[in-house]
């Protein structure tokens, strides 16, 4: 049986190490690498895709969240879980967005690391259930709803809702179980979380085409602006067609990137 192969990364050396030995311990894992920097981590993963890289949360150079979002960039087979002290709401929503696929706190018991890594290396996303918490549900309402001005700028290029998945949000975010969501929205508690595994890929690829956009605006040269005399001060406009130029080509660079990361 191949086994599936692991990279560590923990500025934790005692942390790190004890997952080393809990995997050790086990035929169906091989750690191929480890470091004490998510930075350093990208580099080796990159050169050496591993299965699964565990890496952590707080890294004062590199977030995990920052270096989850390029490994799915560049290795988007490598399946990343993200250690962090404690579950806050703000940190676990940050790591659904970056594409983790589960997020553990550091006190886990050895047998809960085991089954995290273990499922998610038969290709499951544990970290869906995250969203059935009501401050992360909440907070996932909010992302979508602060990007509709944005998606309208957009040709609606973003993703959106569903009516069925903003009822299911909406459920949780009010404290809801899974049982009493699906009830209210006349549906089955699988059919409740299909949606919510959609609602955690809509978020992921919203948050790639955010970035997308930024690195359009950055790159493409910059729109011209001509002076204009108005009330004694010099006041810079655009012009209907210069503003129409700059879209379609952020339109065209955004769909290409876009592509690409499919």
């Amino acid at each position: 049986m191949e086994k599936v192969k692991v990279f560590l990364s923990d500025p934790q050396i005692l942390f790190r190490e004890g997952i080393h030995f809990i995997l050790s311990g086990e035929e169906d894992f091989e750690v191929t690498g480890e470091t004490t920097s998510n930075e350093e981590a990208f580099t080796l993963i990159d050169a050496n895709p591993p299965n699964i890289a565990v890496l952590s949360m707080l890294d004062k150079k590199s977030a995990g969240t920052d270096i989850t979002r390029r490994i799915k960039r560049s290795q988007p087979s490598v399946s990343v879980i993200l250690t962090m002290e404690k579950k806050e709401d703000e940190a676990v929503f940050e790591a659904l967005k970056s594409g983790a696929s589960a997020c553990l706190t550091k006190d886990s018991e050895a047998e809960q690391l085991l089954d995290i890594i273990r499922v998610v290396s038969q290709g499951s996303i544990p970290i869906i259930d995250e969203l059935m918490t009501p401050g992360v549900a909440a907070m996932a309402l909010a992302e979508f709803e602060n990007l509709n001005a944005l998606n309208e700028h957009m040709d609606n290029l973003l993703a959106r809702l569903t009516q069925k998945e903003t009822q299911a949000l909406g459920g949780l975010a009010a404290g809801g179980t899974l049982e009493q969501v699906a009830v209210k929205t006349g549906s089955t508690e699988d059919a409740v979380r299909r949606q919510l595994r959609l609602v955690l890929n809509k978020l992921v690829t919203n948050d790639q085409a955010e970035m997308v956009i930024e690195a359009a605006q950055r790159s493409l040269p910059q729109i011209v602006r001509t002076p204009l005399k108005r009330g004694g001060k010099a006041v810079e406009y655009v012009t209907k067609a210069e503003f129409n130029e700059f879209k379609d080509k952020l339109m065209e660079r955004l769909k290409s990137m876009l592509g690409e990361l499919s």
